[in-house]
């Protein structure tokens, strides 16, 4: 289950369960725990022994409150340790997928969705200001196949993601990276209308690469899974590879921050890196010069 490098690298294991990878630190003793072993608190999340001193040291008065109410004190609800996110994304980009296969319907959900660079720049087009399309392309696809297939991408990496992450780091990190997918395509190819999830499929992907790399563990599996997919935008027409491009980028920066930021100390450095980097995506793609646009 483990190599050597992992052996060098022992705080990115769960302490009660040294066979189990993780990105989440107790915030109280800050050693790693697994999704089983995270317990939702007012401060984050916190260990079993963490949570036992928690209970242990209650007034009478919050120990009768807890006994009245059903809860936990200070303590909240244990997590369940499942990857929600991921599942609430399946979830949500599967049911437009299937509406898309609508006659009729399916047509206006796509136009209404898809990203093209002119929705950006309503002064030199004969289009609305509709940024939001950024985002919402993740939403949409180009048939079933094409949904069937990043939505099986996104359950493989998020079984992986999201726990070691937490919920909240993994959620931006897909969005920021499909975000970073759509600047791209609009830098790169301005024009082009594309649909897809590949954006945020691609920054999972560079991410757990670059988390894999920074805990010991093998990564080479990895890499070359990312170097055919992203060969192979290049070689089947109608792909947009510069989404694939842009969502890698920016999935591998949002990680290295990760990975720089995990101490209770640096949380407030690691929110405002991350609204950093989307902050400097949108003013990027929309201060680029008109030229760039539809010849």
């Amino acid at each position: 289950m483990t190599t050597p490098e992992f052996s060098d690298n022992r705080d990115n294991f769960c302490y009660r369960h040294p066979d189990r990878q993780s990105f989440v630190l107790c915030q109280r003793c800050l050693r790693t725990i697994c999704p089983e072993c995270q317990t939702q608190a007012p401060v984050g999340v916190i260990c079993p022994e963490c949570m036992a001193a928690e209970r242990k040291n209650r007034t009478p008065a919050q120990k009768r409150a807890a006994r009245r109410w059903g809860g936990g004190g200070a303590v909240t609800a244990v997590r369940s340790g499942k990857p929600v996110v991921t599942y609430a994304l399946l979830a949500v980009t599967s049911f437009i997928g299937l509406l898309q296969l609508i006659p009729g319907l399916g047509g206006e959900i796509t136009s209404q969705l898809l990203f093209n660079a002119v929705f950006l720049y309503p002064n030199i087009t004969v289009y609305a200001f509709e940024p939001w399309r950024l985002l919402t392309v993740l939403f949409v696809h180009g048939g079933f196949i094409h949904l069937a297939l990043n939505m099986l991408a996104l359950w493989m990496l998020g079984q992986s993601l999201e726990p070691m992450l937490g919920r909240a780091r993994f959620l931006a990190l897909y969005l920021i990276s499909g975000l970073g997918g759509s600047v791209a395509v609009a830098l790169i190819a301005p024009g082009v209308s594309t649909v897809g999830a590949s954006g945020a499929i691609f920054g999972l992907m560079a991410a757990l690469l670059i988390i894999g790399r920074h805990i010991g563990a093998n990564v080479t599996g990895i890499l070359v899974i990312l170097g055919i997919n992203f060969a192979f935008s290049f070689f089947v027409s109608g792909i947009a590879w510069q989404a694939h491009l842009g969502g890698a980028v920016i999935g591998a920066l949002i990680a290295f921050v990760l990975t720089r930021t995990r101490r209770r100390e640096q949380r407030v450095w690691q929110m405002v890196l991350l609204a950093a980097i989307t902050i400097l995506l949108m003013i990027f793609v929309l201060v680029v010069p008109p030229l760039l646009i539809l010849s």
